[in-house]
C-alpha cells in the first residue's frame, strides 16, 4: 500500500533522511521509533509529501507520489494528525470535522454532520460537538483531530507524535482511542511515537531510524527481548524505565 524507494530528504547541507527504502502493507500497524533529530517527522511527512524527497520516491497504492498529484492521492487514501491538534479556532467541532468531506469529498452536508457525529461518539465526544475548540482540554483537540482523520473515509491514518504536546494526564485518553483503531483490520496505521507500551501492544511492526538511517525493523517482540543495534540497544535503555 505504500512503499519508500531510496528516500532521501535534505533540508539545505543537512541530510534528514538518507536512503530509505520500506514497504507497509495494507491493515498494517506500523510503529516508528527513534530519537529526537532522528528524521521521523521527516519520513512520515515525506510518505504523504508534505515533505517532497529530494531523491527516491513515494509510491501510494500503486501511484508515484509527485507535486501535482499529491492532493488527489492523499484526498482519496491518507489521513494525518498531528503533533499540534490544528483545528479551526473559529469553527465548532462538528464544523472542523465536516467542513473538509463536504468541500474536498462533495458529501452532503447531512451525510458529513452524520458521519461525523458517529466518530465523535467512537472518541467519546459527542456532546462537544456544537462548541469550540478553544473550550477543550489538549487531550479533547487531539480526540476531535483523530476523529476528524476518521470523517474523511481513507485506508491509511498517520499520526505524527500525536501525544507529545499533551500533558501527561490527557496521553491515556488519546492512546486509548489509537489502540481501539489498531483493531480495524482495513485500516493502515504509521504512528511516530515514544510511547513503548503503545508500540508494543499494537504495533505489527516497528522500525527504529537513528540518524535519518533505518537501522532495524522487527515485530514488537523482537524490538523488546533481543534487539541488535547497539543505538536500539542504548536508545530502549533510556526511553524505558
Amino acid at each position: 500500500m505504500i512503499r519508500l524507494e531510496n528516500v532521501s530528504k535534505s533540508f539545505g547541507t543537512h541530510e534528514v533522511l538518507k536512503d530509505i527504502t520500506l514497504s507497509i502493507e495494507e491493515g498494517e500497524k506500523l510503529v516508528i521509533i527513534g530519537p529526537s533529530g532522528s528524521g521521523k517527522s521527516t519520513m512520515i511527512r515525506c510518505m504523504n509529501f508534505l515533505e517532497e524527497p529530494t531523491s527516491g520516491q513515494v509510491i501510494i497504492n500503486g501511484q508515484v507520489m509527485s507535486k501535482k498529484q499529491r492532493a488527489h492521492i492523499n484526498r482519496a487514501n491518507s489521513s494525518m494528525v498531528f503533533q499540534q491538534f490544528n483545528l479551526y479556532p473559529h469553527l465548532t467541532v462538528l464544523e472542523n470535522l465536516t467542513i473538509a468531506p463536504i468541500r474536498l469529498k462533495h458529501v452532503k452536508k447531512q451525510d458529513a454532520e452524520e458521519a461525523a457525529m458517529v466518530y465523535l461518539k467512537r472518541v467519546g465526544l459527542e456532546e462537544k460537538a456544537s462548541v469550540y475548540p478553544s473550550t477543550l482540554s489538549g487531550g479533547q483537540q487531539q480526540r476531535v483531530a483523530i476523529a476528524r482523520a476518521l470523517t474523511m473515509n481513507n485506508k491509511i491514518i498517520f499520526f505524527d507524535e500525536p501525544t507529545s504536546s499533551l500533558d501527561p494526564e490527557m496521553i491515556q485518553g488519546v492512546l486509548d482511542v489509537m489502540v481501539e483503531l489498531s483493531k480495524e483490520n482495513n485500516l493502515t496505521m504509521v504512528v511516530v511515537t515514544h510511547e513503548m507500551g503503545f508500540a508494543r501492544k499494537v504495533a505489527d511492526r516497528i522500525v527504529f531510524l537513528d540518524e535519518g538511517i533505518l537501522l532495524e525493523e522487527g515485530t514488537p517482540e523482537h524490538f523488546f527481548t533481543n534487539p541488535r543495534h547497539e543505538r536500539l540497544k542504548l536508545f530502549l535503555s533510556k526511553i524505558i524505565r
